[in-house]
């Protein structure tokens, strides 16, 4: 696996667990005044570790 994607792999997959961690656990996050709803997490958490899933198995061709 050449660098960059093995980069890109492990902050996509450190971006999802993070993600489901706010989730799971219920942080609240504010910006300017703007509650951001935890269901958005959920959906973040989904596109990142898709996005991760992708492109390791990409690596692997």
């Amino acid at each position: 696996m050449k660098p960059f994607t093995a980069l890109a792999c492990l902050l996509l997959a450190l971006i999802a667990l993070l993600q489901l961690t706010r989730l799971l656990l219920g942080w609240e996050i504010t910006i300017n005044g703007y509650a951001v709803p935890l269901w958005g997490s959920g959906v973040a958490a989904l596109i990142a570790g898709a996005l991760s899933l992708m492109v390791w198995r990409e690596s692997r061709m």
